[in-house]
């Protein structure tokens, strides 16, 4: 479970495994789940879209059946024996299905019931995809009343939606073939269990057609044993009969010789001796006697098969009888709505929860504070969560606002972290940066100057983000300020901001006075921040965050960086791609900036460590405000 959402990149070198590892629990997959929570809708949308599609194109089918029953014969050469086991095997129920699956019996319905002049039972029960757009169209166009509209149906027509092709044109051939395959296809015959019975079921868009139909296969199996009996009995008839004569014949001469034999010698008692005496090889009587009587016997026998067999042809007895004759459905076998939107249903999440588990292993954007940890080697100082408005710039004074706010909330925390970083001495100079310029950079820049405001210390903010100037425009109302030119210009261009707590240096005395030089940077921060009141005029700031040009803006102009305190990085949770921030991190490392930490704004899925402290934070500042409060009285 600990890996269903672990991280897909590469480790970072130079790091310590499993050190504050963080455990899948309910929490994550709650998130994941509202992460993706479009794309598991959309999946689940199109399901149900493809099944109310497929409920409203089908026509509802009825299924009816019947049922016979295998009876085992004896053997004729059984008949007069003992206890006998009367037992099918598998293999000769089998054998009877196939005989009700096969073409004969279809014919033989068929032909019965005149299915091939049917033209109810010559449709496709199943229609193709083609059928069930023309049968939708069909449906709109009654709805609206759109049936006289000349245009509209030649565009069905040229979209292949139009009549559909008539069955008139086709061959006493092809009908029959059409026939048969509708038949087989809306046939089932099936073993009932382990015993001699078989269902005949027959699936069919009229209730009473599909109970005939069931009917006449059944029945049509029954004739068939019967006609098959009767062949054969006819055809052993035949042979016995040829075969009598054959016997009738032989007996009659074997009679005649022993007759002859007698007439021809003398059996007294002389004579008998005299002729036993001599050398004549002549058959004896008693040979022509027995030989005639075996005649006799073999002919008597053949006469009772005959007449046995003349018998069965009179009346033959099929093995098989049908126990339950099969009655018009009263409720459609298919479509179920209910279960065919069900099992949309299932197959939508299922679906999207797959989509979304395969968006999430593909993606390379920073998603959580693990994400950072694990492929860039530095810690994440805050998750920010996403404000009411959505345009980037628009929550400039969120904490002013909504001082409750999980935003606001997030970020107290993430200044806490801030300040608790492991530095040579108290982060004072802070500057902020991110990969792009479409970050929420500059708007984290003045809610966390406010939060240092209110807090007691004073705050001034630089915006050396020159290229875009978005401090100076929105919190000054213009991004071209006069620079002044006289020998001490912080006090003439140092301005306050609109309705702030903070004071900020517009981007174009920045621009002027070339302070993205390090050099320069680093005489200026020392000059508001000097403690000795002839210095500067002002008291020195306690705080200065710088906005830092972005990466996109190019990586000159992030040197300025490595006279700060510690910078801490912006970026957007799901947007800001790893291999862009590893390159901004690089950039800063390369020019031995030091940086706090990452600060991830828009997350939608927090942390449960970051949760639990936001919220220790919230109870903490609404225990600071009860107390202002109760001293004011």
């Amino acid at each position: 479970m600990n890996r269903l959402f672990a991280n897909q990149w590469p480790l970072a070198t130079n790091q310590q495994a499993n050190v504050g590892q963080e455990f899948i629990g309910l929490s994550d997959i709650t998130a994941f789940l509202r992460n993706y929570a479009g794309t598991i809708t959309a999946c689940l949308a199109a399901a149900l879209l493809v099944a109310w599609f497929y409920n409203l194109t089908t026509d509802p089918v009825f299924t009816a059946s019947a049922q016979i029953l295998i009876e085992p014969k004896l053997p004729q050469h059984l008949q007069e024996g003992g206890e006998v086991n009367l037992s099918l095997d598998t293999a000769q129920i089998e054998s009877q299905i196939a005989v009700l699956q096969s073409e004969k019996i279809a014919s033989m319905v068929i032909d019965q019931l005149k299915l091939i002049e049917d033209t109810s039972f010559n449709r496709p029960e199943t229609p193709m995809l083609q059928e069930r757009c023309r049968k939708l169209k069909d449906i709109m166009v009654q709805t609206l009343g759109l049936q006289k509209s000349a245009w509209l149906n030649a565009l069905w027509g040229h979209i292949g939606l139009g009549a559909p092709r008539s069955t008139a044109n086709l061959t006493d051939y092809q009908k029959s073939r059409l026939s048969m395959l509708i038949f087989l296809s809306g046939l089932d015959v099936r073993r009932v269990g382990v015993s001699y019975a078989i269902d005949i079921s027959f699936t069919s868009a009229d209730p009473e057609g599909a109970a005939k139909i069931a009917n006449a296969t059944a029945d049509a199996f029954v004739h068939e044993q019967i006609d098959t009996k009767a062949d054969s009995a006819r055809e052993g008839g035949a042979w016995l009969e040829k075969r009598l004569q054959q016997l009738r014949t032989q007996m009659n001469e074997a009679m005649a010789r022993a007759q002859a034999f007698r007439s021809r010698h003398d059996y007294s008692v002389g004579g008998g001796a005299s002729a036993g005496s001599g050398v004549n090889s002549e058959p004896t009587l008693e040979e022509l006697e027995v030989t005639a009587d075996t005649y006799q016997k073999m002919y008597e026998s053949f006469l009772q098969a005959y007449t046995n067999s003349v018998s069965q042809q009179s009346y033959p007895v099929a093995d098989a009888r049908v126990i339950t004759a099969a009655t018009p459905p009263l409720f459609p076998s298919a479509p179920k709505p209910k279960l065919v939107l069900a099992f949309a249903g299932v197959a939508g999440l299922i679906l999207g929860i797959g989509l979304s588990f395969a968006r999430h292993s593909f993606d390379w954007t920073i998603r959580s504070p693990r994400h950072i940890r694990d492929n860039l080697g530095i810690e994440c100082v805050g998750e920010l969560a996403p404000t009411s408005k959505r345009r980037e710039f628009g929550n400039v004074d969120e904490v002013t606002r909504h001082p409750w706010s999980r935003y606001s909330q997030s970020l107290r925390k993430a200044r806490t972290e801030i300040s608790l970083a492991e530095t040579n001495h108290p982060v004072k100079f802070l500057g902020l940066t991110a990969v792009s310029n479409n970050s929420q950079k500059s708007s984290v820049v003045s809610n966390l100057a406010t939060l240092y405001a209110m807090s007691g210390l004073k705050t001034l903010v630089i915006d050396a983000d020159v290229r875009r100037s978005t401090i100076t425009t929105r919190l000054l109302g213009h991004s071209n300020v006069q620079v002044n030119e006289c020998q001490d210009p912080i006090r003439h261009n140092i301005i306050r901001a609109l309705g702030r707590r903070f004071d900020v240096l517009p981007s174009s005395v920045v621009d002027a006075k070339n302070l993205l030089v390090p050099r320069n940077m680093q005489v200026f921060l020392s000059e508001v921040s000097a403690d000795d009141p002839t210095a500067y005029e002002l008291a020195a700031y306690d705080i200065v965050i710088v906005d830092l040009p972005t990466l996109e803006s190019g990586p000159d102009d992030l040197v300025v960086g490595s006279v700060l305190d510690g910078v801490v990085v912006v970026a957007e949770w799901g947007k800001t791609h790893v291999d862009t921030l590893r390159e901004l991190v690089r950039t800063l490392q390369a020019s031995r900036t030091s940086i706090l930490g990452v600060l991830l704004t828009k997350a939608r899925a927090m942390t449960s460590k970051h949760r639990w402290v936001a919220a220790k934070h919230s109870v903490f500042e609404v225990g600071k405000a009860c107390r202002a409060i109760i001293r004011e009285d």
